[in-house]
């Protein structure tokens, strides 16, 4: 499947909307928790179980989009749209075949596995094509489809409880949930795979050939051979390793850290607070990422990490004792959790060009998947010690967020020694042409 070259006169404008139809979908991810109850009583699941879909799934999207991120460049976005669309949808469909039939093993399979490539595939799909539309606001254009991911959730909750409410929440309603899902997935997601468009490279004026790419261009390879991927990689995790922390546990803390005040929160203010939470990561996507645009990567990282680094300070030393501030500091450190997701693949092309960025950025993914699994089991152990230790409210978390200031700070040392790419990575000008002609 060549990708489609947009005939002159297209508007550039058009792209980030198919980027969105998928993002928006592949989004559901972050919507799991709402089938959990259902699975737990109609399949007589545990809560460790019952995560294990969701827990794959994010395996799964760190791994496809590390090891497709050639295949991506290569092929081009239709065809990576259309991988993702299928196994998305497909895994959707096996699940409800394994809810139908009470065969859980189906649905980790299904959602985790097949499900889990298709969001790898689909979350790099758009980055590498957008880049190349909007090369004066790459910030802002993958913060545009980035916010799709993080808004996801807030278009499936909703729509994925009002389901259940309507079916039923046995196997045979979660069966049907999981059926329409897939389906409508299927459809939407298939917008966005025939808007698609890359753009039309510029014209050598001696025999009308495709112009070599210019300026500093490192293939992928190369990429993971330089002190600048792995910096950033560090830098990538440490920001989502702190913004995790709070994500991942947020209803159950902001209730412990005013559980022994005067106004103590109800579950439904804290579920009040975990939409917020939501509404900030999403903002912070295309908030931050544009301004990235106006200041600069490397700025925008010292406010994410560094700025990151004192709402945590406040919320370990005074959190407890105001509302307000705990709440505040919880949402500028989501919002930069979410803008980190969105600038780092505009990050990577001021470093190493947009030859093949797409697979640079699915490689830094596993960034993603180790914070999936440190951020959780950071703030879960301590405050299980803490908690067999007799302690109880904000002191459960303590130490946690000492940690977590910890490592803003290694991710900021790490930002600060982020410098150009040696002439030594950059990829020759033969190979610069031959990626001009596989654009044409």
């Amino acid at each position: 499947m060549s990708p489609p070259v947009a005939p002159p006169g297209w508007s550039r404008w058009l792209v980030p909307p198919a980027a969105l139809s998928v993002h928006l979908s592949i989004g559901q991810a972050y919507a799991w928790s709402v089938f959990k109850p259902s699975l737990e009583s109609a399949l007589d699941l545990s809560g460790t179980q019952s995560a294990l879909p969701f827990q794959l799934g994010i395996v799964m999207l760190g791994l496809s989009a590390a090891f497709g991120g050639t295949l991506v460049e290569r092929n081009g976005p239709r065809w990576a749209m259309t991988v993702a669309l299928i196994c998305f949808s497909s895994g959707f469909l096996i699940s409800a075949l394994g809810a139908a039939t009470e065969q859980y093993w189906l649905i980790v399979f299904g959602y985790g596995f097949v499900g889990g490539i298709g969001l790898g595939i689909g979350y790099i799909s758009p980055v590498s094509t957008l880049i190349k539309w909007f090369p004066d606001r790459p910030g802002m254009a993958t913060g545009i489809a980035i916010m799709g991911f993080g808004g996801g959730a807030l278009i499936a909750s909703p729509w994925s409880a009002q389901m259940l409410e309507s079916f039923g929440s046995d196997s045979s309603g979660i069966a049907l949930a999981f059926l329409v899902h897939g389906l409508t997935y299927a459809v939407f997601m298939s917008l966005g795979v025939l808007l698609v468009r890359v753009p039309r490279p510029a014209k050598t004026a001696a025999d009308g050939t495709p112009a070599p790419l210019e300026g500093v261009q490192v293939s992928a390879n190369s990429a993971v051979r330089t002190p600048q991927f792995w910096l950033l990689w560090i830098v990538l995790c440490m920001n989502v390793t702190a913004g995790i922390g709070i994500l991942e546990k947020a209803a159950p803390m902001i209730t412990d850290f005013f559980a022994d005040t005067s106004t103590p929160v109800s579950v439904s203010a804290a579920a009040g607070f975990v939409a917020l939470l939501s509404a900030a990561n999403m903002a912070g996507r295309i908030g931050w990422s544009s301004t990235s645009d106006l200041i600069g990567r490397k700025n925008i990282y010292r406010v994410y990490l560094g700025v990151g680094a004192l709402m945590y300070a406040l919320i370990a030393w005074v959190g407890d004792s105001s509302k307000p501030v705990f709440i505040i500091a919880a949402l500028v450190i989501l919002s930069f959790y979410g803008g980190g997701f969105a600038t780092i693949p505009a990050y990577l092309k001021d470093l190493f060009g947009t030859y093949q960025v797409g697979a640079i950025h699915g490689r830094l993914l596993t960034a993603w998947s180790t914070a999936g699994v440190l951020g959780p089991l950071i703030v879960n152990w301590i405050a299980d010690r803490q908690e067999e230790a007799g302690k109880s409210g904000a002191s459960l978390y303590g130490l946690s967020l000492v940690i977590m200031i910890g490592l803003l700070v290694v991710g900021f040392a790490a930002n600060e020694l982020v410098r150009p790419v040696d002439a030594r990575h950059h990829v020759p000008a033969q190979k610069k042409k031959e990626a001009a002609d596989v654009h044409e």
